[in-house]
């Protein structure tokens, strides 16, 4: 078993007893960092960066260095799997990612290969590896990858939208393809983070970051079916201990219940549903995560620590709390103002967990 300094965060997740509430944060290793800024000016681009390990690893650590953090997250993108698939991933600057092939019919999607964790994606693994070295058991390392829905949107517009026009039209008009596509992807991620556990990941979690788009009767069917298949497959014990997973969808606050129906060990939650209905609605089956607007990190300290409180108040006693940004820390955020946060965390935590 690997000695863990500080599982806080693993314990949380668990809905076991803790000190005070942890914390980390959405995004933590960013632009917000002028030392992550640097290492990426040092490889070029975003991708170059991400396909580092050693440059990974540095940008994964740098937050832990700043902040009393609870957890490091892989430093990676959602987007690494239909890459691997050969849809010739690119960025463009101000523009957001980008697909040369994206897909557009059943034709496309049946050339589809499932891609082998360790070799088309055995750099996102050597990442894995090399960081669980490196923290030397200081805080648990978070394992993540985009839902099935959330990375189809990707593939099938070929890049970011606003409407979500194309990728809906194949869902109606074609849902065989989409099926078929989505089932492609379950499989992808669901061996994608059984392979970065098995390399040292302690705990994963699935971003939804587009299931808020749909209407509850086909976020049930397009997103949370595929969800549900991945925590299924998921392997749950590694180094002795018990592995927790983590499903969060943005802005899917009306689901929380079903959600949390599909045997995942905590829910991530957005500023838009308050935590004190958020665990009405799921009772003692998981922990919560979330979930500070991360526009309040533009405010006073002051601020800042009266939002924490609101929050921890709005949770209220007991464990089962992960606090953190409701999404990613915005990149023009002060540093400073995101160690006030976490202090505050630190401060006022305490008095819920007695």
């Amino acid at each position: 078993m690997t000695e863990l300094k500080n599982d806080l965060y693993l314990r949380a997740l668990l809905r076991q007893p803790t000190e005070r509430t942890p914390i980390w944060m959405m995004r933590q290793a960013g632009r917000y960092l002028p030392e992550y800024r640097e290492v990426r000016k040092q490889a070029g681009d975003f991708m170059a960066l991400c396909k580092n390990p050693e440059l990974a690893c540095e940008v994964t650590l740098q937050p832990l260095r700043r902040f009393g953090l609870d957890a490091a997250i892989l430093f990676s993108d959602i987007l690494t799997i239909p890459d691997a698939m050969g849809l010739g991933l690119y960025f463009e600057t101000g523009e957001g990612p980008k697909f040369e092939r994206p897909l557009r019919d059943l034709a496309a999607i049946e050339k589809l290969a499932v891609p082998d964790p360790e070799l088309e994606l055995g750099y996102v693994m050597d990442a894995v590896r090399t960081i669980r070295r490196e923290l030397k058991g200081q805080v648990p390392l978070i394992g993540f990858s985009g839902s099935p829905w959330t990375l189809a949107t990707y593939m099938v517009e070929g890049g970011s939208t606003k409407n979500f026009s194309v990728v809906k039209k194949m869902m109606f008009a074609e849902p065989q393809a989409m099926h078929l596509l989505l089932d492609k992807l379950a499989q992808s991620v669901t061996s994608y983070l059984n392979a970065q556990i098995a390399a040292g990941a302690q705990a994963v979690m699935i971003f939804d970051t587009w299931g808020g788009v749909l209407s509850p009767r086909d976020y049930r069917e397009f997103s949370l079916r595929y969800m549900q298949q991945i925590v299924s497959g998921l392997t749950r014990h590694a180094d002795g201990r018990q592995v927790p997973v983590t499903l969060f969808t943005k802005n899917g606050g009306a689901w929380l219940a079903d959600m949390a129906a599909t045997g995942c060990d905590a829910l991530g939650v957005d500023w838009t549903t308050d935590l004190a209905t958020a665990r009405s609605l799921v009772g003692d089956k998981v922990a919560l995560q979330g979930n500070m607007d991360p526009s309040i990190l533009y405010a006073s300290p002051e601020r800042i620590r009266a939002e924490v409180a609101t929050i921890l108040a709005s949770y209220g006693q007991g464990t089962g709390h992960v606090f953190n940004l409701g999404h990613g820390i915005h990149p023009e955020v002060n540093p400073e103002h995101a160690g006030a946060f976490i202090d505050a965390v630190h401060e006022l935590s305490p008095a819920y967990h007695r």
